[in-house]
């Protein structure tokens, strides 16, 4: 009898700890704390599964060999996890945490060309996320089954910044009927231009978030790799459009517990589940984010405040450097970077530099740029149109002109963009706002002259001159300015005309003889004077003269 129970005591035992492994899907890795809770909560039910109600007293309990041995486990586990912590902490290991990051001083203008505005991420993921839910609702057939998830992952896809997430599961009826053909689709969208598409897929996807069972994507990594500890997974798509889990594993540098960054990366179709795992160094150029954002940060600033050791980062806090509260990506190199502030941890409310760090490769660039905080910019932009009550998106760091400068969203309370601001870092009582980019940007231009921050660039071109008759005529209005768009025999090249300067280029007809001077430019050349039969000569410098006359 005393061992049909025991046997039914060990499988209660074996049943409770699995359904917890099932549920919880701790890593079984000695670096992992859940692994030490399972281990100490495992003692507490065996020992409170072994004492029976009315068997086993106070007393009898007290002189309990088994139950004495089950206090010792528990506490020894206890003082071991505890001593780990304790040792690998910054508290100890300072130098340590410090060079876990490596940090290259760079030059602004150098490493941060000037980008075109098709290629700079210009939405938030809130903004994002309003933008896809509006796609859900306007597909019909998917609506009512399907929810846009709210995962919306930054990545570089075909030289372009979108955010891409999968659709889930309405609710658990919508997954039992729709789970075996699983999910038909997911979202892309350009964060540049606001295109959104709702792409479909030859079959769907079968491993997501909202998946209950073994298919749940976190229950299929974990019993792949019961050993691993998973970072934040992301969702991204390779050049072709296929969709990936990105699972990063932790690996800890420092004792036990500390010295987090990654090891290895699970990359797993998200439509048939199968896996394969790179090591860091190795993982596929498409891949984006294998070390997140929050991760990245927390690296810089173990860089940046334990130079000097533990307790100089908590009292005197000589050369301590922070990251500011907040970051946005941007595209460079065909990768995307995390980016973010630096100020002073004595908080002076203002930047002393700023950090570009990739999220592929983990390469982290420090940029010395003094100037305002992110706050105090998105404060300015926010002043500009205090009377419409928007509000500034956390900024991105462009190089405009040579300068640092925020190019912040301005979002109505709806959250849609409504307009742009540029703000000069340096120089943050410098704010543009613009409704669209070209026309913030303009104006932005506009500032830096009239401020004296720039000066006005003298125009070096040659001038060259070509004759012919006229072959095509386009005209199209720029910024409230008529242009004429010529061509001429014996040229594949564009002419540029203004109406403001020639007057004259109305009456010109295909087939006419025309004498042009110009300068090269990159889409159409620029005219620069204009003869033909039945016109004065007219001269484009002249007229602008006149113009400021």
């Amino acid at each position: 009898m005393k061992g049909k129970k025991k046997l039914l005591l060990s499988i209660v035992i074996i049943l409770v700890a699995a359904a917890y492994y099932y549920a919880a899907l701790p890593a079984v890795n000695i670096h992992s704390s859940e692994t030490w809770f399972f281990m100490i909560a495992l003692v507490i039910v065996i020992a409170l599964l072994y004492m029976k109600k009315g068997q086993i007293g106070i007393r009898e309990l007290k002189q309990s060999k088994m139950m004495k041995s089950f206090g010792v486990v528990v506490l020894g586990l206890g003082i071991i996890y505890l001593a780990g912590t304790l040792l690998s902490s910054p508290i100890i290991n300072a130098k340590k945490y410090q060079k876990l990051m490596k940090v290259e001083e760079g030059t602004f203008t150098e490493d941060i060309e000037e980008q075109s505005f098709d290629k700079v991420p210009l939405l938030d993921k809130e903004t994002a996320e309003i933008l896809g839910d509006r796609k859900m609702g306007s597909m019909v057939d998917m609506v009512s089954q399907f929810d846009a998830d709210n995962i919306y992952s930054q990545i570089n896809y075909q030289d372009n910044p979108v955010r891409v997430t999968p659709l889930k599961y309405a609710s658990l009826i919508k997954w039992f009927t729709n789970r075996s053909e699983g999910i038909p689709a997911y979202i892309r969208i350009n964060m540049a231009t606001q295109e959104t598409e709702l792409v479909k897929l030859d079959e769907g996807i079968k491993y997501t978030t909202s998946e209950h069972f073994n298919r749940n994507i976190y229950r299929h990594l974990r019993f792949a790799h019961p050993t691993y500890i998973y970072g934040e997974l992301s969702f991204e798509i390779d050049e072709k459009g296929v969709p990936y889990w990105i699972a990063p594993v932790k690996k800890y540098n420092i004792g036990l517990f500390g010295g987090e960054t990654v090891g290895k990366v699970v990359l797993c179709n998200a439509v048939t589940g199968e896996m394969k795992t790179y090591d860091v160094e190795d993982v596929p150029q498409w891949v984006d984010r294998v070390y997140s954002a929050d991760l990245l940060v927390q690296l810089f600033d173990y860089y940046g405040t334990l130079k000097h050791g533990f307790l100089n980062s908590v009292l005197s806090q000589k050369d301590c450097l922070e990251t500011t509260d907040g970051y946005n990506y941007l595209a460079l190199e065909d990768d995307v970077w995390m980016y973010t502030g630096v100020t002073s941890v004595n908080g002076d409310q203002s930047n002393v530099g700023f950090v570009l760090s990739n999220q592929r490769t983990m390469e982290t660039r420090y940029y010395e740029v003094e100037g305002a905080t992110e706050a105090a910019a998105m404060s300015s932009a926010e002043g500009q149109v205090q009377n419409l009550k928007y509000t500034a998106t956390f900024p991105l760091l462009l190089n405009i002109s040579g300068e640092p400068t925020y190019f912040i969203a301005l979002k109505d309370d709806a959250g849609l963009v409504k307009k742009y601001a540029m703000v000069n870092v340096q120089r943050y009582q410098i704010v543009a706002i613009g409704d669209s980019v070209s026309q913030c940007e303009e104006n932005y231009l506009e500032l830096l002259l009239s401020n004296g921050v720039k000066e006005e660039e003298k125009d070096t071109r040659e001038v060259l001159e070509i004759s012919g008759k006229i072959t095509k005529i386009a005209q199209a209005v720029l910024d409230g300015t008529s242009h004429y768009y010529l061509m001429v025999e014996g040229s594949e090249e564009i002419f540029d005309a203004s109406v403001v300067d020639f007057i004259d280029v109305v009456r010109c007809e295909v087939g006419q003889e025309i004498t042009m001077e110009y300068k090269k430019g990159e889409k159409a050349n620029t005219v620069m004077s204009l003869t033909f039969d039945g016109a004065e000569p007219a001269n484009a410098e002249a007229s602008e003269d006149e113009v400021a006359e």
